[in-house]
């Protein structure tokens, strides 16, 4: 095994990823496997680099030096007898002279070739810094990458200056080239790969091995609880534990089936060849994946389907009195699902694992998703799950409750709160469905492995507790005036207003900072050479999609009244989700962009409190 060069806390010079920059880094740590060293820049950004793009502090220091002796030696050689000139002839003369020209020319070439110059920053670049919230051309490659310092912090260290190894006379050519390079790579990069193995997950979430083999087991237990209150003619939380049906009741070979048939009926709409096919953000090791974005061509063929099937006299409310066995064998299916998930992630090569789901422990990584991408050629499971059989089936449980309650509440037409939260989830899902590429930007996409956790999110979890509402009205109807149905209807519209714009700046944003429809928008340089937005709806708060998925979660509850605090699980414990997972974005965005996430968060804390901060 190689020795290290570099020890743990030892100040070096660091190699930006893709660049010839040269950074002040503290080692962080090594591993043997893959012989990288983690490196910390002062700005807070974590790396791993490899040793060959790392040096000693007064690696350029000497290296300057050098060059600068070599080219005083060279200048004294060449003026020590300057009347050595031949008398014999001008034209001897003449074709000495030329070629001592041509011998001093070839010299300082090659001085100017092994020079490293070290230059500071442009004046453009400082002024930039210096006014963060002017909008600048922002390039997502490393070789555009801005240091987020102060100009004091530029003028008193020495440190904190730009080590080039380029030419001088090379760096106007090579600002030309670095502008024209990313658009070559993005002609290429569904194809442009290279190695990369994704380290060892160290930081567990969810209370590490332990809290994820008990999410394995709480996770249908609440599902089943909440069915069971919520059936019951007094659905009081106070009720817990509920009755528990026999187990034989619980289980139907018939409603398998029909779970089964709607996957793959799914999947058959999924694979055919409508709607465009786009490609998804860069992975680490270089790939980029295509997607058919036809989820809302989905919904429409699933309701022409549904549509025939109630013509031929199927009774949707069948749904409704086996409740329970659908939530159970959808339960099943995830289970499967998740298992085959993870058997096949274990012959995944090293490049195609998820980040956060790379433990080594088999009930962590099996709960969180070993594997990122899981295709079986083309199809995609988890980008398939997360907006198919699930979202769409959520909707076609809520017809189905709309016909039951019309059934067993004697009804000519739904009731004004079942009408109500019907519409507002539709809504959502069209909305998600409609904007099916913004999901493509999204951390479930992105980052999250596909194992347990999200199957089973994605096929048990929404379709079967985002309709509480819905299986509530049908057993607990409630009266709704028409001001308090105008109030909510104002409430869900204002929710879904922030919900939507600031998902479309989010999205617009990170796929094409220059998109007209963000270009005016104020942004924060980071050391990864992207930026933040710090005006628009992500100027207000931090977290704004958040807010407007709060805001549209309460309108969905409301209808259902106040007897009950059961309704209200859904607008509970999405607000506790979305509080953790703005702290999962806070962890990571603070250790990708470092000291400008800090910048943006005061900006953000001084828009809404300016005589604070």
């Amino acid at each position: 095994m190689p020795s290290r060069k570099f020890e743990n806390g030892e100040l070096v010079m660091g190699r930006w990823p893709g660049s010839n920059l040269y950074y002040e880094v503290k080692v962080m740590d090594y591993d043997t496997s893959t012989q990288l060293h983690t490196v910390k820049y002062k700005d807070g950004t974590e790396l791993e680099l490899r040793e060959a793009d790392m040096q000693k502090m007064n690696f350029f220091k000497n290296r300057r030096e050098r060059s600068r002796s070599n080219s005083s030696s060279q200048r004294r050689s060449r003026s020590r007898s300057p009347g050595r000139t031949s008398r014999r002839s001008s034209s001897r003369t003449t074709r000495r002279s030329s070629s001592r020209g041509r011998e001093a020319r070839k010299e300082v070439k090659v001085q100017e070739v092994l020079e490293v110059t070290m230059s500071p920053l442009p004046k453009s670049v400082v002024n930039n810094i210096n006014n963060p919230h002017k909008k600048k051309e922002v390039n997502d490659t490393a070789h555009k990458n801005i240091e987020h310092k102060t100009e004091s912090e530029l003028d008193s260290s020495r440190l904190d200056v730009r080590y080039n190894l380029r030419p001088r006379k090379e760096e106007t050519a090579g600002k030309v080239m670095e502008s024209e390079e990313p658009e070559r790579k993005m002609e290429n990069i569904v194809g442009n790969t290279h190695k990369y193995k994704v380290p060892k997950t160290t930081e567990l979430e969810f209370g590490g091995k332990i809290g994820a083999f008990f999410m394995l087991s709480l996770l249908p237990a609440t599902v089943l609880t909440l069915l069971l209150i919520c059936g019951e003619k007094d659905a009081s939380v106070l009720n817990f534990p509920p009755a528990l049906p026999a187990l034989t009741t619980l289980w139907d070979n018939h409603v398998f089936g029909i779970v089964v048939l709607w996957f793959l009926i799914q999947a058959l709409i999924y694979v055919l060849p409508i709607g465009k096919v786009v490609d998804g953000l860069p992975l680490k090791n270089g790939k980029r994946l295509r997607y058919r974005i036809n989820g809302f061509y989905a919904i429409c063929l699933s309701a022409v389907l549904v549509g025939a099937a109630v013509n031929h006299g199927i009774d949707l409310s069948y749904i409704h009195g086996h409740f329970l066995q659908f939530a159970v064998s959808a339960m099943a299916f995830s289970l499967i699902l998740g298992i085959y998930l993870y058997i096949r992630s274990r012959w995944a090569s090293e490049d195609e694992l998820a980040p956060g789901g790379n433990s080594g422990n088999l009930i962590y990584d099996f709960f969180i998703g070993h594997e990122l991408n899981p295709r079986i050629k083309n199809f995609d499971l988890k980008y398939f799950c997360e907006l198919r059989p699930g979202l769409i089936g959520w909707v076609v449980i809520n017809l189905a409750m709309m016909l039951a309650e019309m059934k067993f509440q004697k009804l000519e037409y739904p009731s004004l709160a079942m009408i109500l939260v019907n519409s507002f989830q539709l809504l959502y899902v069209l909305d998600a469905l409609w904007n099916e590429e913004a999901i493509l930007t999204t951390m479930d996409i992105v980052h999250d492995g596909f194992g347990f956790m999200l199957a089973f999110g994605d096929l048990v979890w929404v379709p079967f507790t985002y309709s509480l509402q819905a299986f509530y009205l049908v057993n607990h109807p409630n009266e709704v005036s028409w001001p308090f149905a105008a109030a909510i209807i104002t409430l869900n519209f204002i929710g879904y207003i922030v919900f939507r714009k600031a998902n479309s700046q989010k999205n617009a944003f990170r796929r094409n900072p220059y998109d007209p429809k963000v270009a005016h928008l104020m942004t924060i340089p980071t050391a990864t050479g992207k930026s933040l937005l710090v005006s628009g709806m992500w100027g207000f708060v931090r977290h704004p999609n958040y807010l407007g998925d709060i805001i549209m979660a309460l309108a969905w509850s409301l209808p259902c009244g106040f007897s009950h605090i059961l309704p209200y699980f859904y607008v509970i414990y999405f607000t506790c989700l979305l509080i953790h997972r703005e702290a999962r974005d806070e962890h990571q965005c603070l250790k990708k962009y470092g000291s400008a996430w800090d910048e943006y968060c005061r900006q953000v804390r001084y828009r809404i409190f300016p005589g604070v901060y």
